[in-house]
């Protein structure tokens, strides 16, 4: 590689610190191999020491090694008044086992004063000692400048004197650290540029590194501003997870280094996984994708505008800054009531259906999509339920069950309330009445759906509903108003989403939870069922 340029990622210490994330052991161990699989050279495991998790995270990949990537062990300079080799605290890092260690110092003297309670000289010789003594055991060091670009703009001397102090002691990496978040591009520019001046020679025997916070909602164009004048790592986590407002994304970074600026990153068949490593380690994490996220979310690459979908039907750079398949993701044409009939046909080919313009199906669809959507529906995050629309205008949509009634009954005693549901529903010519306990009714109304189809179809049961949504359509009406249910499933390969709407927030629910398990179960079959409908 002629012009790399060195990912660091955070995910598993910083990344960790984003409110509402709560990683497990296994939890850590799966995100660190998904992101050695997508190429990453740095991976920081986390502070051994701080936590028995963190010891146990480094010890188990001593026993199973990632692939190709360094993995990091994070830690500060040694306490104030003691000598490196007596601080205990550094004892874990050692024992990790780590070729790199990832120290960070104070650069802010209003830090060293107020949050140390030591002098700015101590807290220099704090930096080289710290330094020192992990380059005697044989790590090699990176230096994270913490709050450094605040602490520049209030002692610029002295903040350089803890740089020059880290790179006397032999860090071979210097991490400039935007920790508050509130520094701008033009900012970190001019600070990059300050920073190699007066580094001078020494410059010449170690690199740049930056790591940037978006509490300015700029972490990512600062880390570009970065590279742009000469840093040569970028530090950041995987969908920007981090502290109050989050770390720089490297899911946004990546592919603007690399397909934009020209850099190495990652290689090319590493960078196609970037979607699905993106979506797995939000599922790792337990938390929703931000389906918004340039390169990676779900609405990267959608078009929903009739004129925008004509155009990218003919040439998408009209409306695309890149291909979606460079990055892994795909593109999609959003069906709305401001759909034309181009999104219909396109959405269609999405879906394998091949429409012909002059077909009369696609003007009813499009008309049947309208009046619903005119009542509440909403099939832009409703695919699912779109191609179950499509299917059957196009009479292709087959009857696997039909519900033909059901109950649900809630029983709160003390601090405990649970449901129970019963369904009435015909398969295949055989009506069924089956009963379920759930937590809530609408866990007992899927419980009881599923008891009743398994043996059917037995695929349901890898079948699961990963979220549900309910928007209240008609606010003014009160309790008395129309709901809105989005429902999400998964069989653990593919996801899909579906809609219903009622007054009734059961009734809507139902509808969701039966389209779902519908549409699963044609994901199951689909080679089995017709999808070309064509005017000759």
């Amino acid at each position: 590689m002629t012009n790399r340029l060195w990912i660091y990622d955070t995910t598993l210490r910083d990344g960790a610190q984003c409110e509402g994330l709560c990683l497990s052991l296994e939890d850590k161990l799966r995100i660190a191999r998904q992101l050695d699989s997508l190429g990453i050279p740095f991976i920081e495991g986390g502070w051994p020491g701080a936590n028995p998790k963190d010891v146990q995270f480094f010890w188990r990949l001593k026993e199973q090694p990632l692939t190709q990537a360094e993995v990091v062990a994070f830690c500060s300079t040694r306490r104030p008044g003691r000598t490196a080799a007596n601080d205990e605290m550094l004892q874990p890092i050692l024992s990790a086992g780590t070729r790199w260690v990832t120290l960070f110092g104070k650069s802010w003297d209003l830090h060293v004063i107020e949050s140390l309670k030591t002098t700015l000289e101590e807290n220099l010789a704090m930096i080289r000692d710290t330094i020192e003594y992990l380059r005697s055991q044989g790590r090699r060091v990176i230096y994270d400048a913490e709050h450094w670009f605040d602490g520049y703009k209030h002692n610029p001397d002295y903040a350089i004197k803890t740089l020059a102090a880290a790179a006397d002691a032999g860090a071979e990496w210097l991490v400039l650290c935007d920790t508050n978040g509130g520094t701008l591009p033009h900012e970190v520019s001019q600070v990059v540029r300050d920073v190699l001046a007066a580094l001078g020679t020494r410059a010449n025997s170690l690199q740049l590194g930056i790591h940037t916070h978006n509490d300015s909602g700029v972490a990512v164009a600062n880390a570009l501003a970065a590279v742009r004048e000469g840093v040569k790592m970028v530090q950041g986590t995987i969908n920007g997870y981090g502290e109050r407002c989050g770390n720089a994304d490297l899911c946004s970074l990546i592919p603007n280094f690399q397909l934009k600026l020209g850099y190495d990153c990652i290689q090319n068949e590493q960078l196609v996984k970037l979607t699905q490593v993106s979506r797995s380690i939000s599922e790792i994490v337990n938390l929703a994708p931000d389906d918004h996220a340039p390169f990676v979310g779900l609405s990267a690459f959608a078009h929903k505008g009739g004129i925008h979908v004509s155009a990218v039907e003919k040439n998408p750079l009209t409306y695309e800054h890149l291909e979606p398949q460079k990055v892994g993701n795909i593109r999609r044409i959003v069906i709305s009531d401001q759909s034309g009939l181009s999104n219909v046909l396109a959405k269609a080919k999405t879906f394998g259906i091949e429409l012909d313009r002059q077909n009369p199906a696609c003007r009813q669809i499009l008309q049947k999509l309208k009046d619903l959507e005119s009542q509440g529906y909403q099939f832009e995050g409703a695919e699912a339920s779109f191609e179950l629309l499509m299917r059957e205008a196009l009479s292709q949509r087959q009857r696997w069950f039909e519900i033909t009634g059901f109950q649900v009954h809630c029983d709160k005693v003390g601090e405990d309330c649970t449901a129970l549901a019963t369904v009435k529903l015909s398969v295949n010519g055989t009506n069924i009445l089956e009963c379920a306990e759930g937590n809530g009714p609408v866990s007992a109304l899927d419980a009881a759906l599923r008891k009743a189809l398994m043996n059917f179809y037995p695929a349901i049961a890898h079948f699961y509903l990963t979220d549900y949504k309910v928007r209240i359509l008609d606010s003014g009406a009160g309790t008395s108003a129309k709901t809105r249910v989005l429902l999400e499933s998964s069989n653990r390969q593919q996801r899909w989403t579906t809609v219903g709407v009622s007054t009734n927030i059961l009734d809507a629910s139902c509808q969701a939870v039966v389209e779902g398990l519908e549409y699963g179960l044609v994901l199951e079959n689909q080679e089995a069922i017709p999808l070309v409908c064509r005017v000759h």
